[in-house]
């Protein structure tokens, strides 16, 4: 893309648009402008992601535009008039210019003939992907950017089952995005669009239905219905989505102690009191850590702000707080709900649990001692959500829950997307009983390691910036596949697996099979003794990101042996990228 000429036609639009004009005020010089219009954001399954701002490598009301009228004319070509009736659902979090986006991608695919729901208040990403199912839409779509700093918003689509977009329909709408100019994208008044009933707002009836289907899932709701109270608990949004929908669905199973922390309450796309909205940071509870000591509380809990993530942190009996990894927090619910299921006769001989391939192998252990199918997939719930659509069709398994190491999870799949408010309900199920058995969260999280093996699991990202950044990347996996690891931090590397070929090498044999699993930028080496590491790339920022999985028989083996695994790939790691 010539960014020069790109910028000038901007420029000159811009003379209409004060509020355009306002932006692009903001590149003043030639750098800003080449970062803003070198490239065009990159729409795939996570869909567009990117900084607030003028430019086609920006996120603004012309790119949501042209988004929104590529999802259009690919349901009009795909599905026709019966896709464009069932219409499609529109959620928005918290975040700067998210309630507009919403509004812009409403009004274009209303102006393109297709029917559209949308919440009238922000909601977040479970409560949209339960909507579309709920209402039968062709698709949905969340304004979001998920956890990333206050500057970023993006655009995710969902499809009919309530998932994100599969590869070759991401590919698709990107095909007819490019389709369209910016500028000559239409839209429909909006008393126009209600008075018409191609717009309805909804809100209330929705919720109701989805708080119903959710408190289904609750696996001891007598136990919280009487000793919820006892259980006293800290939560904060983050200034995000998830304070109506968590406060709301834990009060009505029971858990009436719950303090919310004040200053995180309310919503606010600056998210003044964290550098970044991501429940995965210790600096994001300071704020619940100090309500929890005045409270008594026995634990806290974060959700990010469109609420698909959560954050737990657990009393430990020196009184300080312990926050779990996603690992932990998914290899504690795994546990909870198996052994719950077993306790009550209610155990289904093909259970499933699935997880991410970067997520704990202690899950496999607790499944395997249970006697529950578990599968990995690739990194991304999407590929979550296809096995509990698997599931619902063909009746081979009966999805039990899922999860991924990044804050993720999901039960039940009313949802089909990570759902920290279903989450936090199980978190607080679960905690209430074995509150009646005198254990708190961490006795039983030290209780599992005892049983099947301390695991430690570590991540370690490398964000860069910009044009250069992607391709410093792009040359350091190169660099990877081109000469293949054979040890890791002294350990041999036992199976290479390269998701870009789909293939995997055993190194011993030298045979190469199928991974099973869909085409992906992803490394995976496969350690003795169970441990392994990963290394992949974002799909929607510039960063890169190393995870390492290990076990041994005590805490401070495992833990010795991820930070040898870890150092020697941070090395190698820091090395490609500078080199």
């Amino acid at each position: 893309m010539d960014w020069k000429k790109e910028y000038r036609r901007w420029a000159d639009h811009a003379k209409g648009d004060p509020f355009l004009m306002e932006d692009m005020n903001k590149l003043t010089d030639d750098k800003s402008r080449e970062e803003a219009f070198y490239t065009e954001l990159e729409f795939g399954t996570a869909g567009l992601r990117g900084i607030i701002g003028a430019g086609t490598n920006r996120m603004n009301r012309y790119v949501v535009r042209r988004a929104s009228k590529g999802v259009a004319e690919m349901i009009s070509e795909t599905e026709g008039a019966v896709g464009a009736k069932r219409g499609v659902a529109i959620a928005y979090d918290s975040r700067n210019c998210s309630d507009v986006f919403a509004m812009e991608a409403a009004l274009t695919l209303c102006a393109a003939g297709i029917r559209v729901y949308l919440y009238t208040t922000l909601h977040s990403v479970p409560q949209l992907s339960f909507t579309v199912r709920h209402l039968n839409c062709i698709a949905g779509i969340v304004i979001t950017a998920s956890h990333n700093p206050p500057e970023y918003n993006g655009y995710k689509v969902y499809w009919s089952d309530g998932g994100q977009c599969a590869p070759d329909r991401a590919n698709k709408i990107l095909e007819c995005i490019r389709r369209f100019d910016y500028f000559d994208v239409e839209t429909m008044p909006t008393e126009l669009a209600l008075s018409s009933g191609m717009l309805t707002m909804i809100g209330a009836e929705i919720d109701e239905e989805y708080y119903k289907c959710t408190m289904s899932l609750l696996l001891h709701p007598d136990n919280l219905r009487e000793n919820g109270r006892l259980l006293k608990a800290v939560y904060s949004p983050l200034h995000g989505s998830g304070r109506v929908p968590v406060t709301e669905i834990l009060k009505r199973v029971g858990v009436t102690n719950l303090s919310v922390v004040p200053e995180q309450a309310e919503p606010n796309g600056d998210f003044p009191t964290v550098k970044a909205p991501n429940p995965e940071d210790r600096n994001a509870f300071t704020l619940a850590g100090k309500l929890a000591d005045e409270v008594g509380a026995d634990l806290m809990f974060a959700t990010d702000p469109d609420s698909d993530r959560l954050g737990v942190a657990v009393r430990q009996p020196d009184g300080e707080f312990r926050l779990l990894t996603g690992n932990q927090t998914g290899a504690l619910l795994t546990y909870y709900i198996l052994s719950s299921l077993k306790d009550m006769g209610r155990l289904p001989e093909n259970g499933l649990v699935v997880k991410s391939f970067v997520s704990t192998t202690l899950a496999d252990a607790i499944c395997r001692d249970f006697g529950v199918t578990i599968k990995d997939v690739l990194t991304g719930f999407r590929f979550i959500s296809e096995w509990i659509e698997h599931c619902a069709v063909t009746g081979e398994y009966e999805f039990l829950f899922g999860f991924e190491e990044s804050y993720g999870a999901l039960a039940g799949g009313f949802a089909r997307d990570k759902d920290a408010v279903c989450a936090s309900m199980l978190v607080c199920d679960a905690a209430a009983y074995y509150m009646r058995e005198g254990k708190t969260l961490y006795d039983v999280l030290m209780s599992i390691f005892e049983k099947y093996g301390f695991f430690a699991e570590k991540v370690k990202s490398y964000t860069l910036s910009g044009k250069e950044g992607m391709a410093r990347i792009a040359g350091a996996m190169q660099s990877l596949r081109d000469e293949p690891l054979t040890e890791i931090g002294g350990e041999k590397v036992l199976q290479y697996e390269d998701h870009s070929v789909m293939l995997k090498l055993d190194t011993i044999t030298g045979e190469k099979v199928p991974t099973g699993l869909p085409r992906a930028d992803a490394l995976r080496y496969i350690l003795p003794g169970g441990a392994w590491a990963v290394v992949r790339p974002s799909g929607t920022e510039p960063k890169l990101k190393v995870y390492i999985g290990s076990v041994g028989r005590t805490a401070e083996a495992s833990g010795e042996q991820a930070e040898k695994l870890l150092s020697f790939m941070d090395v190698k790691l820091t090395g490609l990228l500078n080199g």
